[in-house]
């Protein structure tokens, strides 16, 4: 049997002091990447995951990100098994996580379901998701109070020891969110004290899709990056040098995080 040993997953050991701006002054301190574990676990393979994965019928141009997405190794480290109900978030017209969620749902006796609009309806009785997924979207949600509110949603939802999975473009540490998030990313320890409040634990992080290439600091945000490559808008146009150094980059420095609902004896 062929294993994957997922690099850098992250355990929460070590603690940090609490950073500026990024969440309450009291909130509880967060582990820091550079106390992640070194203990590397090792999972089975799921044959039905990698033939969702490596399905021909998902499109060309999402299967061509799968180096920069990792989807097999990050739907892993969620903890994504067969016969589950899974939840996504918003997954929007192209469906990234969709084309292999609801396909792998469909041949393990799981269920998939979209939702686009948490606060009116999460598709599912109260306490019966077994994970929510997330991907891309709290740097949207920070601009229009709808971060509280969703994570709310999410907790009903889940059953007690469900998965919060989330995936989202990071910004540096100690910046404000409110700064951040119009280009797209959001502070790491931002989004954290935001789901701890809503009542979720943090259970493990993981570098999976972390980029050190990837400074932020791009003309469009992080539009300017693969997949969406925005090349000119009010009026300033990249130039071929600046369009090539910026693909050279691939997609964004991302977060990899799993939360869980805590079970009722927690």
């Amino acid at each position: 049997m062929r294993t994957f040993v997922l690099s850098a997953v992250a355990a929460c050991l070590l603690a940090s002091p609490a950073l500026a701006q990024s969440g309450p002054p009291d909130a509880a301190p967060l582990p820091h990447r550079q106390g992640l574990s070194m203990e590397m676990p090792s999972f089975s393979e799921d044959a039905a995951l990698q033939a969702a994965v490596a399905a021909t019928t998902r499109p060309e141009a999402d299967r061509a990100r799968d180096g920069e997405r990792h989807p097999f190794e990050t739907l892993t480290f969620w903890g994504l098994q067969p016969g589950l109900t899974v939840v996504e978030i918003e997954p929007g017209r192209a469906g990234w996580w969709r084309n292999i969620l609801e396909p792998y749902a469909a041949a393990t006796g799981g269920r998939y379901v979209p939702v686009n609009r948490p606060t009116e309806g999460m598709g599912v009785a109260d306490g019966t998701a077994d994970m929510v997924v997330v991907a891309r979207a709290f740097h949207n949600w920070s601009r229009d109070g709808r971060v509280e509110p969703y994570l709310a949603a999410f907790f009903t939802a889940l059953k007690p020891g469900g998965v919060l999975a989330v995936e989202q473009h990071r910004a540096a540490e100690g910046l404000n969110v409110t700064e951040t998030a119009p280009t797209g990313y959001v502070p790491e320890s931002w989004l954290i004290h935001a789901a701890r409040r809503a009542g979720f634990e943090l259970e493990a992080r993981s570098e999976l899709n972390a980029n050190a290439k990837d400074d932020r600091d791009h003309p469009f945000g992080v539009w300017t990056l693969k997949p969406t490559r925005t090349s000119e808008r009010d009026g300033r146009a990249l130039t071929a040098e600046e369009r090539a150094a910026l693909d050279a980059i691939g997609e964004s420095d991302r977060m990899t995080l799993r939360f869980r609902k805590p079970n009722a004896a927690d």
